[in-house]
């Protein structure tokens, strides 16, 4: 299935917080001919880490990697909730953006939670065919208090004022976080990273 980010590429770029995930999203936009302007870019490696997968890919930018989980309805096919993950080498950063399903109540917002971690309420940015779209920086500790958690959701409120929780996985967390960030400085330096890079991000 076609990365969730690219959706955000017009959205987010003039806003300081997502400055980490519009270089992802213009990485797959440069690396597209104009022939397959309708093919969804494809990785340039992949790396699977319990339910998480890293994917990079061939384009020079800040943000060349994801790691990403996505939750799909057997029966349908469609998503239900996407969890994509990225880290700017430049700002030392990492930012997360989450795909909720159509009929979600705008002004609710979600929450992230775990039983190490609760986000604030992230706002809907972006409504689509597929989905609504949210998206917050993740700061190193909320990054080291999800590596620990053991399970972890997102609580939404439908647009009929129903509470759901739709539940994700963090088998694979810590180890797809440190692979993600060391492929990151791998990729954008064009040179090996160094062994600390496979450390949490500080």
């Amino acid at each position: 299935m076609k990365s969730v980010r690219f959706r955000f590429a017009g959205l987010i770029a003039g806003l300081a917080a997502v400055s980490i995930l519009t270089g992802a999203a213009a990485a797959q936009s440069s690396a597209r001919a104009p022939a397959d302007a309708n093919r969804p870019v494809q990785p340039s490696e992949t790396k699977n880490f319990g339910d998480w997968t890293v994917r990079c890919y061939p384009a020079s930018s800040a943000t060349p990697c994801e790691m990403i989980e996505l939750l799909v309805n057997k029966k349908t096919g469609r998503r239900v909730l996407g969890v994509l993950i990225v880290y700017n080498q430049t700002q030392n950063q990492s930012a997360i953006q989450l795909s909720m399903p159509l009929g979600v109540m705008l002004q609710s917002g979600a929450v992230l939670s775990s039983d190490t971690y609760t986000s604030g309420v992230l706002r809907y940015r972006l409504c689509d065919i597929q989905g609504c779209y949210t998206f917050a920086p993740l700061t190193d500790d909320a990054i080291k208090a999800l590596g620990r958690a053991t399970k972890a959701e997102m609580r939404i409120v439908s647009a009929d004022g129903k509470k759901f929780n739709l539940n994700f996985s963090l088998n694979g967390f810590t180890a797809a976080h440190n692979a993600l960030v060391d492929m990151t400085r791998q990729k954008s330096s064009g040179t090996p990273a160094p062994a600390a890079a496979t450390e949490p991000a500080h």
